[in-house]
């Protein structure tokens, strides 16, 4: 007991010391901030904030606009989202170095990004700083170099100046750890900003960053973007280099993992691929396929073929998915797009059997480790204690409830390389539907709005909207088109689920209350057509 005791305190120490360190960070950041605007009244801080990234960089690199004025601007409204909603976690206080060397360089030498703040998620590394992923055994464990995303974002001029919050493990759509607490909703402090890039939507969407990296492995930049109203796109997982990112679930093959943007508009994202798409990652990662932006398929104005569907027929979307859904595509019909109907079949089967079960097919065992010596089991409480049952009682409680705890169970190497094949057979049908439809984008639901916080927790099984395109290894983005109305909140009263049991009957009341709240679509294309999706999505977001 004292043993314990006494390992307990020490780790609450290394809290106690992360926390003082971010609040130092915040410090820091508001005494940059004020110094700034003492030295340079003059300085229009709304305006620089309120231009749209394409517009800022063009101001940067034509010298209109001094980088230092923007950086500070950024720095300032950054804090102020920090402090209102706990999404930064630390001040990159190299960027201020970075900075400096940035008002030497040449007109010509400048990169696309040239000035640019951007935050980078906590599992992505920055030299010298930790990717703790909410864990207190990766605090003071500083990376030894950059990730090569942040390595090539430097290289174009940008400056990450803040890292942002995740829940603990990334295995979740809430944004909490015992390190750093929980991340709230810039437009609503009750709710959640999504996850597990939560930090990087609630700074992004509160007006805090400009542009922001993230990861994906079953909505990770989805959810955040969709929940807080702005843009991100997931690609297909290999189309940006992965090389320092931390994951998760590590070595599992099943569900594919992307690092992408995240951004106010659309534009903002197809400039952050184009600088990124770029000689530098190609040398820097040679794993990863040399396609820089393609920018023939960006520009078409050819009228597209998109598939559509309202629903997956496993999570009944709300009444403002479906209007989402729903006025999007007349919208795009009345562009002179053709609509066609899709129609998924077996997406529990996909969730359960080829994502939950891929992920953990071990048992969960590795995954569990993580967690050993930790003080709190954050919201996977569930989990561990499926993951620790026994095969039978797995089998009795799959007739109960869905069969999420029938899928974490021990796998062989045969059974494993057996499911790895029957995905891959899946993405083949699912391919082939798409073509004999000869279909060029897909027009999905997108979980919404933002659940309450605490909620993800108790609704994992809610992943399906978005976790389908990690199995298929699509690339996915999220546009925010409409807000909830009073309407949708009556029609949510008639709200039953497609398996009016306990999932079905929490996800309603996580609904409950979102009037005013933004609600996405999804815009999927195949994979590696990012530069498409893009297209479809700049094609939505303009109608």
């Amino acid at each position: 007991l004292l043993l314990r005791w006494r390992r307990r305190r020490a780790l609450w120490r290394k809290v106690a010391e992360a926390q003082e360190r971010q609040e130092r960070s915040l410090v820091r950041m508001d005494a940059v901030a004020r110094r700034f605007r003492e030295q340079h009244p003059s300085v229009d801080v709304v305006s620089i904030l309120s231009l749209p990234l394409p517009e800022l960089t063009k101001k940067l690199r034509d010298g209109s606009l001094p980088p230092d004025h923007v950086f500070y601007a950024y720095v300032g409204k950054a804090l102020q989202i920090a402090t209102e909603t706990n999404c930064i976690t630390e001040f990159l206080q190299e960027s201020e170095t970075q900075l400096r060397k940035a008002k030497l360089v040449g007109k010509e030498e400048r990169g696309l990004l040239y000035g640019v703040p951007v935050s980078i998620k906590d599992s992505v590394d920055c030299q010298g700083h930790d990717s703790t992923l909410g864990f207190i055994k990766n605090l003071n464990k500083p990376a030894a170099e950059d990730s090569v995303v942040v390595q090539v974002l430097k290289r174009q001029g940008a400056i990450p100046f803040v890292k942002t919050n995740v829940p603990q493990s990334l295995i979740s759509y809430d944004c909490k750890n015992l390190i750093f607490g929980q991340t709230r909703n810039p437009l609503l402090y009750t709710r959640t900003p999504g996850g597990s890039s939560g930090g990087e939507g609630a700074l992004v969407g509160g007006g805090g960053s400009i542009l922001g990296i993230g990861t994906d492995v079953g909505g990770s930049l989805r959810f955040p973007a969709a929940f807080c109203g702005i843009c991100a796109i997931k690609p297909t997982g290999n189309r940006l280099s992965k090389r320092g990112i931390m994951s998760g679930v590590v070595g599992q093959k099943a569900v594919a993992a992307a690092v992408g943007p995240l951004a106010k508009d659309v534009e903002s994202l197809v400039l952050c691929l184009r600088a990124l798409l770029s000689e530098d990652m190609f040398s820097l990662d040679s794993t990863v396929p040399p396609l820089p932006f393609n920018e023939e398929v960006y520009s078409s104005t050819k009228p597209l073929r998109i598939g559509y569907y309202e629903t997956d027929f496993f999570t009944m979307p709300s009444p403002a998915m479906r209007r989402a859904v729903r006025e999007t595509k007349q919208l795009l019909e009345e562009a002179g797009h053709t609509l066609v109907p899709f129609e998924l079949t077996n997406v529990d089967y996909v969730i359960f059997n080829y994502c939950v079960r891929g992920m953990f097919a071990d048992g969960g065992s590795s995954f569990v480790r993580k967690f050993k010596g930790e003080m709190e089991k954050s919201s996977m409480g569930m989990f561990f204690w499926v993951a620790k049952a026994p095969h039978w009682l797995k089998t009795l409680l799959s007739w109960i409830v869905k069969p999420f705890v029938r899928s974490i169970s021990f796998y062989t190497v045969d059974e494993v390389w057996s499911l790895h094949r029957e995905i891959e057979d899946f993405c083949h049908q699912f391919i082939g539907q798409w073509k004999k439809l000869n279909l060029d984008v897909m027009l999905c639901p997108m979980l919404g709005p933002a659940l309450g916080i605490g909620y993800p927790a108790k609704l994992s099984v809610a992943v399906s909207y978005t976790m389908l395109y990690n199995a298929l290894d699509f690339p996915a983005g999220v546009v925010p088109v409409t807000l909830v109305t009073d309407e949708d909140e009556e029609e949510l009263r008639s709200y039953k689920g497609y398996y009016q049991d306990w999932w079905d009957r929490t996800l309603v009341k996580a609904f409950r209350g979102s009037v005013g709240m933004p609600v996405a679509v999804q815009c999927v294309a195949l994979p590696w057509q990012e530069e498409l999706c893009l297209r479809f999505m700049k094609e939505v977001e303009t109608l």
